[in-house]
């Protein structure tokens, strides 16, 4: 093998396709929204049997998002698609759910909006710090994404009456975790800035 293959090989693992495993199941996560959509509103949130389909599908496509990060950082298929489109799929799913149970006033608006600013806070502080740096995910970020899926679940679930009291403690939790890892990502956000700065 000459050099020039060696190093045309070299650029081509360096370089992961766009079409991979892991964006396809980033499109995938993007192309159930709809279809959560339209689960939910076919179940108006009061035939068991719809909702039961609905929060399976919103659970299929959280999972998804576990794997398809696995996927991404287990065979080296990172991809410039793929650091856009995960997060935008994530919002959009969480997003959606969020609202259409807030329709359906099975959670409260005001909790809805938080939790959508703060993630659209994140979102745009991202873009502000990229060319500085990447922030990574903590485990506080991972703890409230967990949070926010278990709730969403609990809330599109038929759960009995009797266990309803539940729901609120999950829902607190996961505002919370929202709220302080939101507060949290500001300031890395400002010191990778900060340090920046300084360094130039």
């Amino acid at each position: 093998m000459t050099r020039a293959t060696e190093g045309t090989s070299a650029a081509a693992v360096g370089t992961p396709p766009v079409v991979n495993a892991a964006n396809a199941l980033t499109v995938l996560r993007l192309a159930l929204v709809p279809v959560f959509v339209a689960l939910v509103v076919a179940s108006g949130m009061t035939h068991a049997g719809w909702r039961i389909v609905a929060c399976l599908t919103f659970a299929f496509a959280s999972v998804t998002d576990l794997a398809d990060g696995w996927i991404a950082r287990r065979f080296a298929l990172v991809t410039a698609f793929g650091k856009v489109a995960d997060p935008i799929a994530d919002k959009a799913l969480t997003g959606t759910a969020l609202v259409l149970l807030s329709w359906y006033d099975q959670i409260p608006w005001w909790v809805t909006a938080v939790i959508l600013a703060r993630e659209s806070g994140v979102t745009l502080m991202r873009f502000w710090v990229i060319r500085y740096g990447v922030i990574a995910a903590s485990r506080g970020g991972k703890l409230k994404t967990a949070l926010q899926i278990l709730a969403i679940v609990w809330y599109l679930w038929p759960v009995p009456a009797a266990l309803g009291w539940f729901g609120p403690w999950i829902l607190g939790a996961a505002v919370l975790a929202t709220v302080v890892t939101g507060l949290d990502y500001a300031l890395r956000a400002l010191r990778l800035r900060g340090s920046t700065a300084q360094r130039s």
